[in-house]
């Protein structure tokens, strides 16, 4: 397979940068920091000349992607190289200035979904927060959203409303690179970080994964395919339910549904809404692990039609709005945790409009205006940070 586009650990290995050049190296990373030739990024920096790898930081998942969503973890030694891994999902979320002494300069290298609730988005943020306060430089390879760069779906995340899958007023999709959200949270939030991001080469907005030629990573153990991640910016929200989101089962967040759920029922209600770009299937599914482990639920499957009239955002809340006034009975809501705090789908959307009022279609198509609002003003603010053109 040849790569018709270099990502950031695509070049590394050539690249002279001052950030690297005499420095000790801590690289946030995972399985999906890998080149199109299947290097890891771990070998890349441990094998970069006039720099030394000291060591590794682990987000969400780990560092070899095994584990699953919201498993806490402890630091450890990694194996081969003897050197730390930092855990930024246990006890922590942010890099203690401890954890920073070891290093000059940080490697940012980690798949992202291209949306707001994943949690690597978060990582990074606090990772330029922490390298601005211990003065150390942030160097972000740049990688491929596989959503792609032109689309911006859903509202911007209200104050008071932040949360590790939502640390920045943004929308839901956001439309752009990890290197290029970077540089512009960076700029706005006036944070201080010595930053620099390895640009893509090759890469146009408009690019499917699959047309870039790069081997594809899980960046988490249920986003298998790129097709999982053009859905997930809609069919999330169910993770704030007691709808299953497909965990569990073969198609993660491309099936969802519940042992009370009627399949045919659904999927002719959504027919009236005709969503562009994507066919609602009936279909049945056992999960494994996660909600409803061992039930035989109802459900519907999602079947892309065609990717650019597609809206995955739209098509998640119409979902729920159906769900939610066909089964008042049956469906719920996550509650918030015992000690207090938001619920997680007021997290997941940026507020408390949609779990307000879900069942009501005309507030709900009233409050998709107002997020129409919010895309608007994002494509005006983000467009001096586009690194790349469509």
């Amino acid at each position: 397979m040849k790569a018709n586009v270099l990502t950031g650990a695509d070049r590394l290995s050539e690249l002279s940068h001052p950030f690297l050049e005499g420095k000790r190296i801590g690289l946030v990373t995972n399985p999906t920091g890998i080149t199109a030739d299947f290097r890891t990024t771990i070998e890349v920096c441990a094998q970069l000349e006039n720099s030394r790898l000291t060591a590794l930081f682990a987000g969400e998942h780990g560092l070899y992607g095994e584990r699953q969503a919201g498993v806490p973890f402890e630091d450890e030694m990694h194996p081969v190289l003897g050197i730390p891994v930092f855990s930024l999902y246990g006890k922590q979320k942010k890099p203690t200035p401890e954890m920073l002494e070891q290093v000059d300069t940080v490697i940012f290298d980690m798949q992202d979904a291209g949306v707001r609730f994943y949690t690597y988005l978060s990582t990074l943020f606090y990772m330029m927060d922490a390298c601005a306060v211990s003065g150390k430089s942030l160097l972000v390879l740049d990688r491929i959203n596989p959503m792609g760069g032109m689309k911006v779906e859903g509202g911007i995340l209200q104050q008071g409303y932040e949360s590790f899958v939502g640390a920045w007023h943004m929308p839901i999709r956001y439309g752009m690179t990890i290197g290029e959200i970077a540089l512009m949270r960076n700029k706005e939030e006036g944070s201080g970080c010595e930053l620099d991001v390895v640009r893509l080469e090759g890469w146009r907005r408009s690019m499917t994964y699959a047309e870039t030629g790069q081997p594809w990573m899980m960046p988490s153990p249920n986003i298998p395919s790129p097709e999982t991640a053009e859905v997930y910016a809609g069919t999330c929200l169910f993770e704030g339910t007691n709808v299953s989101e497909g965990r569990g089962t073969t198609r993660p967040f491309e099936w969802i549904g519940a042992p009370w759920m009627d399949g045919e029922r659904i999927a002719r209600q959504m027919e009236v809404h005709q969503l562009p770009g994507v066919h609602i299937h009936p279909a049945y599914a056992s999960p494994v692990y996660s909600k409803h482990q061992g039930a035989l639920c109802g459900g519907v499957r999602l079947f892309i039609t065609d990717r650019d009239q597609f809206i995955a955002v739209e098509t998640g809340l119409m979902l729920l709005h159906e769900i939610a006034r066909s089964y008042p009975q049956h469906f719920e809501w996550t509650p918030p945790p015992p000690g207090g705090g938001r619920y997680f789908i007021d997290l997941l959307t940026g507020g408390r409009e949609i779990r307000e009022r879900v069942r009501d279609e005309e507030g709900l198509r009233q409050i998709m205006a107002n997020w129409h609002q919010d895309e608007e003003k994002w494509r005006e603010r983000r467009a001096s940070y586009l690194i790349y053109g469509s």
